[in-house]
């Protein structure tokens, strides 16, 4: 659980620093119940400024490769 946590952190300070927010972001709680604990990252619903943005970084980050 507190690698998937930490995971959750990382993925949060990168999209931070791009200027991307994603309110929902998170562990999945069901994927617990998985035999072994496999927690999925919930990215969850965010605004369309957001998602643009997000796709923005993506654009900018793959242009760059």
């Amino acid at each position: 659980m507190a690698e998937a946590e930490a995971v959750v952190e990382e993925l949060r300070a990168a999209l931070h620093d791009v200027g991307v927010t994603l309110p929902t972001l998170g562990l999945d709680l069901v994927t617990y119940a998985r035999r072994p604990p496999d927690p999925l990252i919930e990215l969850g619903r965010c605004p369309r400024d957001t998602a643009r943005r997000l796709a923005a970084a993506l654009r900018e980050r793959g242009s760059r490769t």
